[in-house]
């Protein structure tokens, strides 16, 4: 089925890309990739993405031309199904090559690995990488950093629950880090366990678990929740928050809307003033494309809509490359490619579709002065998915609210970018981490200064 309708599906695709090519959506090439300058570090090798080289024990192993590049592919996706055509589409982007090409490269880094059995053939679907890969260093630019220029620490361990909705819906929800709670409101595209250490997510989760206990879950018909459910809308989404929030028994705490989330948390705390202390909207909106958008972007959305039911999960290049480019158009490749097996792994394609027409027709413009928390509405100022002119219309009409702009195109903001020591600065600040470690250091020392002396 794929094969009969595919050049009528590349023209389709083709042809929205345009629409949002003309709109600033450019497509990443692999210019950007000298930027990188990942190395990663399996078994006894180490992979230098930058320099082209492989090393073994510190002595050079010489991979030609296409032989490095099936490495790399291989390596950046460890642990995953890597399809022939993706091969073809990063290895070979501008040749039509027979799959020997692809087989004789196969053999040959299976003889450089000899003896170790890294390679592993999936039969009539492509190859994964089966040993255990971390990235060494990068450059300034692309090491993911936390406040101040450190890199990232170990991700906390996370809790999993399953709580059952009153309509009879089952949601996964998990917990991780200590202190005052911090609940992230569901948006488009989550998957509790796959998401967990990945390059768009692991800063957030990392950095925030430092200083809260952070909630997430999948909402329903997503993720680790129940896929098959009758009933989807914008009030069962603030219903499974509402669900979510009771299961972990939280009476009062801060409330983190992302992108769709921000349209969730608001409609929450305007329900709810009593349970919410404070309140962060990042890349949100306070109503839906079809509300606001002209002739020619309702258009692109039905078609987004048409061929999204079409092309869910089909691992199709160029469907894939558009999502991608429209939520991070300055994304790496291992960004790239982690987001296109997200795009396989977090739902069905009828949900998707059913997800993205019910996220055009949202509209909370009429709860935006009935907010009655504290507020912080923070937005990238080129970000491509949400215009900046959402964000600043939540800052103008939610009473008091504080608006940041961050120098970044993504609408999913990456470790690499300086807009992300920006966002943590701001979050610091309104959440009030500084004070919050001021007052566990006073408690040390008060400790430490109340111990009796023990005589030696």
């Amino acid at each position: 089925m794929v094969s009969s309708h595919g050049s009528s599906f590349d023209l389709r695709v083709a042809g929205l890309a345009h629409v949002w090519g003309s709109r600033g959506f450019p497509v990443p090439t692999d210019a950007g990739r000298s930027f990188t300058m990942v190395k990663y570090l399996f078994g006894s090798y180490l992979l230098d993405v930058d320099d082209r080289r492989l090393l073994r024990d510190n002595e050079e192993i010489r991979l030609r031309g296409k032989l490095f590049d099936t490495l790399r592919v291989l390596v950046e996706n460890a642990g995953k199904l890597v399809r022939k055509d993706a091969f073809m589409e990063s290895v070979w982007p501008d040749s039509v090559v027979e799959d020997n090409n692809l087989d004789y490269c196969i053999s040959q880094l299976r003889k450089v690995l000899h003896p170790e059995k890294y390679i592993e053939t999936v039969p009539r679907h492509g190859y994964r990488f089966i040993a255990p890969v971390r990235n060494a260093v990068r450059s300034a630019t692309s090491q993911p950093k936390a406040a101040g220029g450190q890199s990232i620490a170990p991700l906390p361990r996370q809790d999993i629950r399953f709580s059952v909705t009153e309509d009879g819906v089952r949601l996964a929800w998990a917990s991780t880090g200590d202190g005052p709670p911090l609940v992230k409101a569901s948006n488009w595209l989550t998957h509790l366990d796959f998401e967990w250490g990945s390059p768009i997510w692991q800063h957030w989760w990392t950095e925030l678990s430092k200083h809260h206990r952070v909630i997430r879950y999948d909402e329903r018909g997503n993720g680790m929740s129940q896929r098959d459910v009758p009933h989807v809308s914008f009030d069962t989404w603030v219903r499974d928050l509402e669900t979510v929030v009771d299961a972990a028994e939280l009476n009062r705490f801060s409330l983190l809307g992302i992108s769709r989330g921000g349209a969730i948390a608001i409609a929450y705390a305007v329900k709810h003033p009593e349970r919410v202390s404070k309140l962060v909207l990042y890349g949100a909106f306070p109503m839906g494309l079809y509300h606001y958008g002209s002739p020619e972007e309702l258009e692109a959305r039905r078609a987004l809509i048409s061929l999204t039911r079409l092309g869910w999960g089909l691992h199709h290049p160029a469907f894939c490359r558009m999502f991608t480019n429209r939520f991070m158009p300055n994304a790496t490749p291992v960004h790239e490619n982690w987001f296109d097996d997200l795009q396989r792994v977090s739902t069905s394609a009828e949900n998707a579709a059913r997800l993205i027409e019910i996220d055009s027709n949202i509209d909370v413009r009429g709860l935006l002065r009935q907010i009655q928390v504290p507020t912080l509405v923070m937005h990238c100022d080129h970000d491509q998915v949400v215009s900046p002119e959402q964000g600043r219309q939540l800052a103008a009409e939610i009473p008091n609210a504080r608006y940041a702009s961050l120098p970044s195109a993504n609408h999913l903001l990456l470790a690499e970018e300086p807009a992300w020591e920006i966002l943590l600065q701001e979050f610091s600040a309104f959440m009030g981490w500084r004070e919050e470690s001021a007052s566990r250091m006073r408690q040390i020392s008060a400790s430490e200064v109340a111990k009796p002396l023990v005589p030696h």
